[in-house]
């Protein structure tokens, strides 16, 4: 399935996160169990972030990003 977000790349929900991590993951060949021994992070955790938990840390959220090598930009939204 192919997913297109509604401003190209730029995401504005932890669901479209988890679905990013959850295709990078598959893209390495790697299992849940895998990823979140190279992310340090417990197979919970990556399978709450695969599937958009809006409540997680996000400081351990921006630890698995910055290990799959994604960057995070903040603006701000001028129609706010």
């Amino acid at each position: 399935m192919k997913k297109i977000f509604p401003n190209g790349n730029i995401m504005n929900d932890i669901k479209e996160i988890g679905y990013i991590i959850r295709k990078k993951r598959r893209e390495y060949g790697l299992t849940q169990v895998e990823a979140a021994g190279l992310c340090n992070v417990g197979v919970r955790f990556m399978s709450e972030l695969e599937n958009g938990k809006p409540t997680l840390q996000v400081g351990k959220v921006l630890h698995v990003l910055e290990a799959y090598g994604f960057s995070v930009t903040i603006t701000h939204r001028e129609d706010l």
